[in-house]
C-alpha cells in the first residue's frame, strides 16, 4: 500500500485537536503542547516555516548503559514514543522544529545527544571513546531501557540514520517503524577498504583526513569552523545563519568529541580496532541485514554529501515501504531544512 495517504486510511492514535492557541504555542515554544481532546481523524499538523523554533525547553539527564545522556522531551508522556537521532556535525536542534510538529500531534518525543555531544558523558573515565557503528546502536537501546520505553519510532539522518538502521535491522522488536535519511546506511569494515572511483573518493576527503594524525589535531583545533564547511558543502542550498549554526556548533564543545569523530571514521577505514564486546554484532551487520520493520526513507534533492542511490537501498526493506525525494533544494540535514516533511514521515510511518 501506498503509504503517502496510508494516515487517511486508517485512524490515528492519540491525536488531539489544534486549537489556534497550541498550533501557534507549540510551533514557538517545544515541551508547552497539551492535548486538548480526543481525535480519531487525521490531526493536521501546524503551518510552520523551517527555524520558527529557536530552543528546546530544559534539558534532562539520565543514566543509560556506559553514559549519562543528556535529551530534550516534548510531548504527552504517555503518547507514542519516537525517538529522534542526529548526526555529525550537528546535534538535536537538526530536530528543533520537528519535536513541537510531532508533539502537537501527540508523540512523545525524545531527542538525545550521541556520545561525544552536548552534555552527554560517559559514566567511568576510562571508558573506551569509542564511535563504532554498533556501539551507537547499543547506547540507543539502552535509552529505550532507561526511559522505560520497550518500542519505539526510530527517525534519523546520518549518523543517527545508520544508528537507527542498526537497531531497526538488529532488535527489530524495539522498532515501532523507521524513518532514514538516506536509507541503507548499515556497512562494514571490510566493504569500508573498498576503493571506490574517484569523484567518489572526493566526496569522502574528510575521512582521509581523520585518518592522519594531521586530521585529528586540525579538527580538534579547527573543530567549529570545520563543522560549518561541512554544512555549507552538504547543504549547499541552505541559507543558515550564523546564530543556527553556533547553535548546534555548542555541541561540539564535549571532552569526548574529537576522539569520537575520529574513531568513528578511522574504525570505518579498518584503521582503528573496536570494543571486542561489539564483534558479533558487527558480525551480523556486515552480512547486511534486510530490515522488516514498516520504513520510510528521505532524499533531499541537493544533498551534496556522500549517498546512495535510493534503487541501491530499496530492497535492503522487506516490509511496508517507501522512498521520498523532499524538493525545494533541501540538504544533507533534511529534518532541520524540511521539518515538516521529517514529520509527516514519521506519522505516516507509524500508521499501520
Amino acid at each position: 500500500m501506498g503509504m503517502t495517504k496510508i494516515a487517511d486510511a486508517v485512524n490515528r492514535p492519540r491525536r488531539y485537536v489544534l486549537g489556534a492557541a497550541l498550533a501557534t504555542a507549540a510551533a514557538i515554544q517545544l515541551g508547552t503542547a497539551t492535548p486538548v481532546g480526543a481525535q480519531p481523524a487525521k490531526a493536521k499538523l501546524p503551518a510552520i516555516k523551517p527555524g520558527t523554533n529557536v530552543a528546546f525547553g530544559p534539558l534532562k539527564q539520565i543514566d543509560a548503559g556506559v553514559l549519562s545522556v543528556g535529551y530534550a522531551e516534548a510531548g504527552p508522556a504517555d503518547g507514542p514514543p519516537v525517538i529522534l537521532l542526529h548526526g555529525w556535525p550537528y546535534d538535536i536542534h537538526s530536530f528543533v522544529d520537528v519535536a513541537p510538529l510531532l508533539a502537537s500531534v501527540g508523540y512523545r518525543v525524545i531527542v538525545p545527544y550521541l556520545r561525544g555531544y552536548g552534555p552527554t558523558r560517559f559514566a567511568a573515565s576510562d571508558a573506551v571513546r569509542n564511535g563504532q557503528p554498533a556501539a551507537l546502536a547499543v547506547d540507543t537501546t539502552a535509552l529505550m531501557d532507561a526511559l522505560k520505553i520497550d518500542k519505539a519510532v526510530l527517525a534519523g539522518f546520518d549518523w543517527g540514520g545508520r544508528t537507527a538502521d542498526i537497531v531497526a535491522a538488529l532488535w527489530p522488536e524495539r522498532v515501532k517503524a523507521l524513518v532514514s535519511v538516506s536509507g541503507y546506511l548499515i556497512g562494514s569494515q571490510e566493504s569500508g577498504k573498498m576503493p571506490l572511483p574517484p569523484k567518489a573518493e572526493l566526496a569522502w576527503w574528510y575521512q582521509f583526513y581523520f585518518a592522519t594524525e594531521r586530521g585529528r589535531i586540525g579538527y580538534d583545533k579547527y573543530r567549529v569552523p570545520f563543522a560549518k564547511l561541512i554544512w555549507q558543502t552538504a547543504s549547499p542550498q541552505w541559507h543558515f545563519d550564523d546564530a543556527t549554526f553556533m547553535r548546534s556548533a555548542a555541541a561540539f564543545d564535549n571532552p569526548d568529541h574529537v576522539a569520537i569523530v575520529i574513531h568513528n571514521y578511522r574504525w570505518r577505514l579498518g584503521l582503528a580496532e573496536g570494543e571486542a564486546k561489539y564483534d558479533e554484532l558487527e558480525q551480523r551487520l556486515a552480512a547486511g541485514p534486510v530490515i522488516g520493520v514498516p520504513t520510510i526513507t528521505l532524499e533531499g534533492d541537493a544533498n551534496g554529501a556522500p549517498h546512495p542511490d535510493p534503487s541501491a537501498y530499496a530492497g535492503k526493506f522487506s516490509g511496508r515501504y517507501a522512498h521520498r525525494l523532499i524538493k525545494g533544494g533541501i540538504g544533507h540535514n533534511l529534518p532541520q531544512e524540511a521539518p515538516r516533511a521529517f514529520a509527516e514521515a514519521v506519522i505516516d510511518v507509524t500508521e499501520a
